[in-house]
């Protein structure tokens, strides 16, 4: 007999967070329509209408294979309300991609900047 047996499911545990599928992310963002969409969520949900509407050079059918692209990269949450699709933005996946690949250079690069400044105020003026 087979069990199956859930890691998730153990009391006083928390679940291990979903991975990000960073080539997904990537090319979604690789899109300008697509990052365009991402700024129009990022202070509040809409609605694809709403998005419509706000890039008129672009049919309802292609705002709708945009965001499907960015759901299936994560990078929207789309809610149905009523006749109304709502869309919102998650972030992180873009997170993710900070922490690992922009974080660890940024801290670097400030470390070179307190160097050098560091080493600039200690020598005598010119």
């Amino acid at each position: 007999m087979l069990y199956l047996y859930n890691m998730s499911s153990r009391r006083g545990q928390s679940p291990e967070p979903d991975p990000v599928d960073e080539d997904g992310v990537f090319k979604a963002l690789a899109s300008p329509t697509r990052r365009r969409i991402l700024d129009l969520l990022k202070d509040h949900a809409r609605t694809t209408g709403d998005l419509c509407e706000l890039i008129p050079e672009l049919d309802r059918c292609t705002v709708m294979q945009h965001l499907r692209v960015l759901e299936t990269a994560g990078l929207v949450i789309a809610q149905r309300k009523g006749r109304e699709r709502w869309n919102h933005l998650d972030p992180l996946p873009i997170k993710h991609i900070h922490d690992r690949w922009i974080g660890e250079y940024a801290s670097a690069a400030v470390g070179m900047l307190a160097t050098l400044k560091t080493e600039l105020e200690g020598r005598p003026p010119e």
